[in-house]
């Protein structure tokens, strides 16, 4: 299976930008979709922005034109440029890969890394 592991997180000031990078590692195949999720202390976790295979784009309301997410096939790298940033953006953000085996789909999670807006 596919293992990601996150970078990139640390401490910012509102109005600033972190680039996550995402790295994954094992046997790619058959990934259908690969995303940025967060999650906030005492909150459930949230989409913020995804890919899919063929390089089509969704985002969080919260996220529009502040986040940006790209990919480097050659590196097998996702990376999430966040621009902007604001307090409430604080949370873990985690990586994640949807992947198709023998007809059923599975979720690959790295650990998450830590962003840490302050005001």
């Amino acid at each position: 299976q596919v293992q990601l592991v996150e970078s990139g997180g640390g401490l910012v000031q509102a109005g600033g930008s972190l680039r996550l990078s995402c790295a994954a590692s094992g046997n790619i195949f058959n990934i259908n979709a690969m995303g940025w999720y967060r999650q906030a202390p005492g909150k459930q976790r949230e989409l913020v922005a995804t890919m899919t295979s063929r390089g089509s784009t969704n985002y969080a309301d919260s996220a529009k034109g502040r986040f940006t997410i790209s990919r480097d096939n050659a590196k097998n790298t996702v990376y999430l440029q966040m621009n902007s940033l604001k307090p409430e953006d604080t949370a873990v953000y985690y990586c994640k890969y949807s992947q198709s085996v023998f007809g059923l789909e599975y979720d690959r999670w790295g650990q998450g890394t830590q962003v840490t807006v302050s005001s």
